[in-house]
């Protein structure tokens, strides 16, 4: 099995306040089938907030910095046997968040 990361930016998923609970209901669904399927790791929906960066050094700034296109709004690892089952779920996601999604397979864990 292959793990990958499914995610979305923050200023794509715009859906009017009223849609919101639908919207909502409709990801949990999924969440609830792709954990039914086994295929479910983790996933969250991240607060609009400024990051902190913090490099190597220890320095802390706070960002995002104006260079930055996007931010990520929300994800969803998933554990699964093709790129194309990871693309399937992230077409669920997509319908079910009514916006596009990223799918990129993670680097494998040497310690599993």
């Amino acid at each position: 099995m292959t793990r990958y990361l499914i995610s979305f930016d923050d200023g794509s998923m715009d859906i009017p306040e009223e849609d919101l609970p639908d919207a909502d209901r409709a990801a949990h669904q999924v969440v609830d089938e792709a954990k039914r399927a086994g295929a479910w790791i983790f996933g969250a929906g991240l607060e609009s907030q400024s990051a902190s960066i913090v490099a190597a050094d220890g320095t802390v700034s706070e960002g995002p910095f104006p260079e930055t296109k996007a931010v990520l709004g929300g994800f969803v690892i998933v554990d699964v046997g093709s790129r194309e089952e990871a693309l399937e779920w992230a077409g669920k996601f997509a319908a079910a968040c009514r916006c596009p999604q990223e799918v990129r397979e993670l680097l494998p864990d040497p310690n599993v």
